[in-house]
């Protein structure tokens, strides 16, 4: 899906992300792995943007749909969803689907959002109106009633165990909406400060308190564009491939992760196919692969 960017091309990151051999990869990890496919997406040229505040908002939840009940079936059948993407809207249907497979068991989720952006922008606050920078407040329960209400019920995840991780690039009118919303932020310069690996052991810390688990949402810009160039939306100064590998191997370590997406992979201005091997090399370092 590229509906909710305003950068054509990471409609295709899927499909660059399986070239990049995940699920074979993923099978010399011991996985069985089951391929759905993809959940049908219409076609921007064939739709009318609806709202320039939340633009193609209605295709957007309609999606959503699709893909929560998706995630979720796998996740009632005992399976670990793995989902690619696509731009960063596409989150609220997945945490959605997990979400509620949680809640049928009376149960509570944690949720990591590594990113360069906090997606926390509102129809109100958003400045370019596309929704893939909004999912995180609608996960949070802030934003347009027909993504923050999927499903009938919010928040999906209770603000007080959301980690964003890696944040550079925060627009103006949403400084207050994160600071405001009960979301535990580490910037950039927090990661230069403590270093990633006391970071990431709060988040975990964060996002496991109190709940059975939690969902991993990895946006390839958190990376910094000279191992990720080919992102929707590239800012410079994000975390270095080790660092961005040590994340993924701390919270396999922790065993503590239920479901993960890889999103915002734009192959149209990568190089060589470089940001969607990296998110591979990612995925495996986050369900099990190792040095030793």
């Amino acid at each position: 899906m590229d509906l909710g960017a305003g950068r054509r091309g990471v409609d295709m990151g899927p499909s660059a992300i399986r070239v990049a051999n995940l699920n074979a990869c993923l099978a010399e990890l011991g996985f069985r792995v089951t391929d759905l496919g993809n959940v049908v997406v219409e076609q921007a040229e064939s739709l009318a943007v609806g709202a320039k505040n939340a633009r193609f908002l209605k295709q957007i939840v309609a999606v959503c749909e699709r893909l929560a009940v998706a995630v979720g079936a796998a996740a009632d059948q005992g399976q670990t969803p793995l989902v690619l993407g696509g731009d960063h809207s596409i989150a609220v249907g997945t945490v959605s689907g997990m979400a509620r497979h949680f809640q049928k068991k009376q149960q509570a989720m944690g949720l990591i959002w590594v990113d360069a952006h906090a997606d926390m922008n509102t129809p109100q606050t958003s400045p370019s109106g596309n929704v893939h920078g909004m999912p995180l407040a609608c996960i949070a329960g802030i934003g347009p009633k027909p993504l923050t209400h999927l499903f009938g019920f919010a928040p999906k995840v209770k603000p007080e165990n959301i980690a964003l991780v890696g944040i550079r690039d925060v627009d103006v009118r949403e400084r207050q909406i994160v600071k405001s919303s009960g979301v535990r932020a580490f910037t950039m310069r927090e990661i230069d400060e403590r270093g990633m690996r006391a970071v990431m052991q709060e988040a975990i810390g964060l996002a496991s308190k109190g709940t059975a688990g939690f969902h991993l949402s990895l946006d390839m810009d958190g990376v910094d564009p000279m191992h990720a160039p080919g992102v929707g939306t590239p800012v410079r100064g994000g975390l270095s491939y080790r660092e961005a590998h040590l994340a993924m191997e701390q919270i396999c370590d922790s065993g503590l992760m239920r479901s993960m997406e890889i999103v915002e992979v734009n192959p149209v201005i990568d190089e060589a196919n470089r940001t969607a091997h990296l998110a591979v090399e990612l995925a495996l370092s986050a369900l099990g692969k190792r040095i030793l």
